[in-house]
């Protein structure tokens, strides 16, 4: 540290506080984070600690093919090394995009030191011709009006041009929102920090707070494996629940569970989604922004409404409980935080569902669906893959109606490769041109946390496999009910079985490198899809 101009006295006998950045220029969502790093080397300074900033792989969604996910764990391989490989006492975690926040909680929980989180924050909110506007979710929606000829080029480029006006992560309860929210309730983050839009000051405010407070946490050897417990990953599982959260926080919190040796498993996942109301009135299962319900109270009013059903003891980054943390907590606006008494829906957002196309389970976001739908019954159309479904969406003519169940094949992670955003299929052309807005889709894929629609995700196992849903051919019958958690194909048990024997493995997507080692180590949807070699070898619960 001399040779870079460090005089001794400067850092002798002090916490050596690593900064963990994702900043990328190819990542907007996480740009903003060289000044919340700063900010946060103001505070470690001022707590008596010696601040040094390392960079990682930055994950964002917009550019990186085939998928971010693909390249997770890789990124939850960079944390984790660059933490053990260097003489760090503590780690300040800066995320943002979907993938930052989870593959650092990751890392950090395998490293294992003091470990706080920051993250950009969600960027304000777009507007066009005077109608507010949200990324991703409203994205969708306007894109299909440009599809079926409503909206025309003109527009589409003033869209383009205001949609997303600041930086920061996603602005609706999106799969950025949702893991930095879930980072906060399970204690990894200060209190109030997730909701915090990016351009606002008290982003760097508690920045500098965070900054502090890793100081503090090196001496009190507070480390995420006394942080992140049973209790806590649960505590994370139902404000999920209740915010109406990403359908991808299911993959995530399984493998941040996996890495302390904590069996989180689907069946945990629907028993507390029928336990906790949904109660957060934000895009894309209800009407406002991120940054309503920044000031409408942000993520420690809602836990303080869910408090009854919160494990309130958990320990925190802040040394305190959950329930200590909440005390001076306060809704200011029930109509984008609903009381308790008053839930949008007297279940959680998120549905496990099983059934004999499905039976390790699959994923369906009930909240951002369309009611007459989640109980259903229609024929089949299936794409093979991905590339077949792009060929035939916008065709002027499919044998589907409204009562069509698409199905896609070959999206998981190891047949997509790398578990891809794809089972959010478009609407196909003819029947948006036909006034449908939604129909039932099943795919092994995941969808963006900003999605919407009757979309089943994550099915399991994947056909890429010889998952059932591998079998399904078009015409056959499907059927969907939410309320019973069920999905199935009205096939006989000696007819899946005849269909299934005639599986052949697909050619591996990858002969070399790291897509090798992604393909024969990646578990399946329902396990979290980490590596198998680093979940954690003992269980602990």
């Amino acid at each position: 540290m001399r040779a870079a101009g460090y005089n001794s006295d400067v850092f002798e006998g002090k916490p050596v506080i690593g900064i963990c950045n994702s900043w990328s220029e190819l990542n907007n969502c996480n740009m903003n984070l060289r000044d919340v790093a700063e900010a946060v080397k103001r505070g470690v300074w001022a707590a008596g600690g010696f601040p040094l900033e390392f960079p990682t792989i930055s994950l964002g969604e917009t550019y990186i093919r085939p998928t971010t996910m693909l390249f997770r764990n890789l990124m939850a391989m960079d944390v984790e090394e660059m933490i053990r490989a260097n003489p760090l006492d503590g780690v300040v975690l800066l995320c943002g995009c979907d993938k930052t926040t989870p593959a650092q909680l990751m890392g950090a929980a395998s490293a294992d030191i003091p470990s706080i989180m920051i993250s950009s924050g969600p960027m304000l909110a777009g507007n066009w011709r005077g109608q507010r506007i949200s990324s991703g979710t409203d994205g969708r929606k306007l894109f299909d009006q440009y599809r079926s000829g409503k909206i025309g080029d003109e527009e589409l480029n003033e869209i383009e041009g205001c949609i997303s006006r600041t930086l920061g992560h996603c602005t609706v309860m999106g799969t950025a929102s949702t893991m930095t929210s879930l980072a906060e309730a399970m204690g990894m983050m200060l209190t109030g920090c997730a909701s915090i839009p990016a351009p606002d000051s008290r982003r760097l405010q508690i920045s500098e707070t965070t900054g502090r407070r890793i100081v503090e946490m090196v001496h009190e050897d507070l480390k995420p494996s006394r942080i992140i417990t049973r209790e806590s990953l649960e505590n994370a599982v139902i404000t999920c629940m209740a915010l109406g959260g990403s359908t991808n926080a299911v993959v995530h919190l399984i493998a941040i569970a996996g890495r302390l040796g904590i069996k989180l498993t689907l069946a945990d996942f629907d028993r507390l989604s029928r336990s906790t109301p949904y109660l957060t009135n934000v895009k894309p299962s209800g009407e406002y922004l991120m940054e309503d319900f920044f000031h409408s109270g942000g993520l420690p009013a809602l836990m303080k409404e869910i408090l009854p059903l919160l494990h309130r003891d958990c320990l925190t980054v802040t040394g305190k409980s959950i329930s200590e943390n909440l005390e001076k907590a306060q809704c200011y606006n029930a109509e984008v935080i609903r009381p308790l008494s008053s839930p949008l829906h007297h279940e959680g957002g998120l549905a496990i569902l099983h059934g004999n196309l499905c039976p390790n389970g699959a994923v369906i976001k009930p909240t951002a669906a369309s009611p007459e739908l989640l109980q259903h019954r229609g024929k089949a159309y299936v794409f093979e893959n991905h590339e077949q479904m792009e060929q035939q969406v916008d065709l002027d003519y499919l044998p589907i109606d409204r009562n069509t169940v698409l199905v896609m094949k070959n999206g998981g992670p190891k047949g997509a490769p790398g578990f891809p955003e794809w089972g959010w299929l478009p609407m196909p052309k003819m029947l948006l041109k036909q006034g449908v807005k939604d129909i039932v889709r099943i795919s092994d894929a995941r969808m963006s946390g900003t999605s919407f629609g009757t979309v089943v995700l994550h099915v399991a196992p994947e056909s890429a496999i010889g998952g059932p849903l591998g079998i399904v051919q078009t015409g056959d019958e499907v059927v969907l009910d939410v309320a019973a958690r069920t999905l199935n194909v009205t096939l006989s048990p000696d007819e899946i079985a005849k269909r299934s024997a005639q599986f052949v493995t697909p050619k591996p997507h990858y002969d070399r490198g790291y897509g090798k080692l992604f393909l024969e180590h990646v578990t399946q949807a329902d396990e979290g899809c980490d590596f198998d070699f680093l979940r954690a070898v003992e269980p602990n619960s």
